[in-house]
């Protein structure tokens, strides 16, 4: 692998070490093992596993936090990549070995690859005693032997050749699988393929602030933010978005303690920029969890109003819930519901209806990357079929004259432009243009169409899908 890759694919982000503390480092290398584990090959969410652990574990240091985190959501990022170097160098395929072996290499090859700061003779060796640790011993030796083999060769690894075969070169030098890199392509050609996949790799995009602004003036909160030493960022699309970077642990900053700002990705906050709302409306939002657009609504209205935000599981209520007490708006009513049962006493009550529905996630890629090796090619028919009945169910809930706004985090169009020509053509709906909804220079190509389509390359964040309808008035 070309060293310049290396260097400059994390420039600055570098994290955690092996040497001093090497006891501590281990222990937290075998957390590393079972988050792999429990994600990789049991089906769970990263997210969710590293919050687990991370409340289990209170004893890691922020050091040790920043270093298992790194290694986990780095080694699943770069997945595709580090299995190619594996199979080059093992006599045994990533995909014939044992499970655990095979996350024991990929975790050390992360290192070894991605990791400047963990001498490789560190990378190999935790990785030999996680062999021995887990009942591996037998197969100690070939782990080291792997290994050994990567720390020698790797920076010389021949990749696949964009000439020879361009979905696999893109497939591999990205870590995306092939059959999303040929998705892409017949969708968008090349060029921006590439830009796409290119983004879903960017570290240097931080996260996303949305200012509540009915809480905190944007210069109140910008103070705040870099009072305590972070990196703040205007937004690229709206002017209460904000970009944060070196920040820590984010319940520790002031603005997000006290309400101030939403975690929200900026390109999903077309959805309530989109919403035409006022102090008296009522809103239903039907798969609501986390509450970011629920949240971004209630401020939007300043607390005023009436918004019910349901979601299928108490899980995802209580983290609403959370939310709203942390941000401190009272008009969001909170309902455990399945968007695809309809309730009667809610038909023709909503001013506007906010249908973010279950979807593929191909746009969110960026920070979610576990996705990728999730998400099926079958799987987005299928989503598009169960958001049709969820369609058909909450449009029923707008008054004559309300305003449907569907969106997707996904980039697929099954599911968003065919979804929205579905929407227009077999319900009582009329497209709105978005132009009357939101700026243009937001939506740029999209001004003139009844749809915005926001790609991860052009938003800097994540990849989002925004059709408005309104309901056609009575005869």
């Amino acid at each position: 692998m070309p060293q310049e890759r290396r260097q400059n694919q994390y420039t600055g982000k570098k994290t955690g070490g092996a040497g001093s503390r090497s006891g501590q480092i281990r222990s937290v290398r075998q957390l590393a093992l079972e988050a792999m584990t429990a994600v990789m090959d049991n089906g769970e969410y990263c997210d969710k596993v590293l919050h687990r652990i991370l409340e289990q574990q209170t004893g890691l240091d922020r050091r040790d936090r920043a270093f298992l985190m790194r290694l986990v959501e780095g080694t699943i990022e770069r997945c595709v990549e580090i299995d190619y170097v594996i199979d080059r160098y093992s006599k045994l395929p990533v995909a014939k070995q044992k499970p655990m072996v095979r996350q024991i290499l990929r975790l050390a090859v992360y290192q070894i690859m991605y990791m400047d700061q963990v001498p490789d003779s560190a990378a190999c060796n935790e990785a030999v005693r996680l062999a021995c640790t887990n009942h591996l011993i037998p197969l100690k030796g070939f782990v080291n032997g792997v290994l050994r083999n990567v720390v020698r060769f790797h920076e010389d690894t021949p990749y696949p050749k964009a000439k020879e075969n361009l979905v696999r070169h893109l497939s591999v030098w990205y870590s995306m699988p092939e059959w999303i890199v040929t998705r892409f392509m017949e969708q968008y050609g090349p060029q921006q393929t590439e830009a796409i996949l290119r983004s879903f790799l960017d570290e240097e995009r931080g996260i996303s602030l949305r200012c509540n602004l009915s809480r905190a003036s944007k210069e109140d909160i910008v103070a705040s933010l870099r009072k305590q030493g972070v990196t703040v960022e205007e937004g690229r699309l709206f002017p209460n978005a904000l970009r944060i970077r070196d920040y820590g642990r984010l319940n520790e900053l002031e603005a997000f303690e006290k309400g101030w700002v939403q975690v929200q990705d900026e390109s999903s906050l077309i959805v309530g920029e989109a919403a035409p709302v006022n102090e008296d409306s009522v809103v239903i939002d039907v798969c609501a969890a986390p509450g970011g657009k629920s949240i971004h609504i209630a401020d939007k209205m300043h607390g005023e109003g009436l918004i019910r935000a349901c979601d299928l599981t108490k899980e995802k209520v209580t983290l609403i819930r959370q939310n709203l007490i942390r941000t401190g708006f009272h008009n969001v009513k909170l309902k455990k519901h399945d968007a695809m049962e309809f309730i009667p006493e809610w038909e023709e009550t909503a001013d506007v209806v906010v249908a973010d529905l279950p979807c593929s996630g191909l746009g969110v890629i960026g920070h979610k990357a576990d996705i990728k090796y999730k998400t099926k090619p079958e799987d987005i028919r299928a989503l598009a079929v169960q958001q049709r009945k969820i369609l058909k169910n909450v449009y029923r809930y707008l008054k004559p004259g309300g305003t449907l706004l569907y969106s997707t985090c996904t980039i697929a169009p099954e599911e968003n432009e065919e979804q929205a020509a579905w929407i227009a053509e077999k319900l009582p709906l009329e497209p709105v243009m978005l132009k009357t909804l939101l700026p243009e220079s937001v939506l740029g190509e999209c001004a003139e169409k009844g749809y915005l389509q926001v790609l991860p390359d052009l938003a800097g964040g994540d990849g989002f899908f925004l059709a408005a309808f309104r309901r056609k008035e009575q005869a």
